[in-house]
């Protein structure tokens, strides 16, 4: 009697580990298709696509109140008290980018979205999670400190070296992407173009700053640009 006591306890024990890992997984799944859909509407609503963000937001707002509530009372791995903060924070950002985009202003609706995905960066961290999409959301800062060097290097009013030093962060950045992307993501074709090539010009901005070219430093400056939002929009 007593052994079979045990051989339940042991059962429902398993299934309920293997529920909760159902869960979680089930909750990253949906995690990832918001994220998706956010910063795709992002991007549109920055380039001025507004049809496209439309859709995109739309699709965000319905994953966001439909699939994500139902995560309110278990949403492990994230801290749940923080979860339900974000929920009900997300409605109003949702909100205020819907509104933005009705009255044709994208660049507001692009910053509510960049605003509500910096909550959701925060919430991962809380929860110690980092893969390839917090990696490729977090070069926006090296990327802008690269930029703003690059602009001052321009008007002469910064050093060559502040630009290297600023390309040189850009790219251990980027390198880190590189080693935490999965197998397949790491073998696309797609990531390797965009990866490869901003770790390239990344590592040579500080040498044409260094030469005193400031119009090579600008180019630079603009493809890179263009890797980190491409890489954003594709692996954000």
């Amino acid at each position: 009697m007593l052994h079979r006591v045990m051989v339940f306890a042991l059962l429902f024990t398993s299934l309920g580990s293997g529920l909760q890992a159902h869960a979680e997984e089930d909750l990253g799944m949906t995690m990832r298709i918001v994220t998706t859909s956010l910063r795709s509407a992002a991007s549109y609503a920055r380039t001025g696509n507004l049809a496209l963000a439309q859709i995109e937001l739309n699709d965000a707002r319905r994953a966001w109140s439909g699939s994500l509530g139902r995560f309110a009372e278990q949403p492990a791995p994230y801290p749940a008290s923080a979860f339900r903060d974000l929920l009900s924070a997300g409605n109003e950002r949702l909100a205020q980018a819907y509104d933005a985009l009705g009255a044709n202003d994208g660049p507001r609706a692009a910053s509510e979205i960049l605003a509500l995905r910096q909550k959701l960066r925060e919430l991962r961290h809380e929860a110690g999670l980092y893969e390839l999409n917090d990696c490729v959301f977090d070069l926006a800062a090296p990327m802008e400190q690269l930029r703003a060097a690059a602009l001052r290097f321009g008007e002469h009013k910064a050093a060559a070296e502040e630009v290297n030093s600023a390309g040189g962060s850009l790219r251990s950045h980027l390198q880190r992407c590189n080693s935490v992307a999965s197998p397949d993501i790491a073998s696309e074709a797609e990531f390797r173009r965009l990866i490869d090539g901003a770790m390239a010009s990344a590592g040579e901005i500080g040498g044409a700053a260094m030469a005193g070219d400031a119009g090579l430093v600008h180019r630079y400056q603009i493809e890179l640009q263009s890797f980190v939002s491409l890489l954003d929009f594709r692996f954000g």
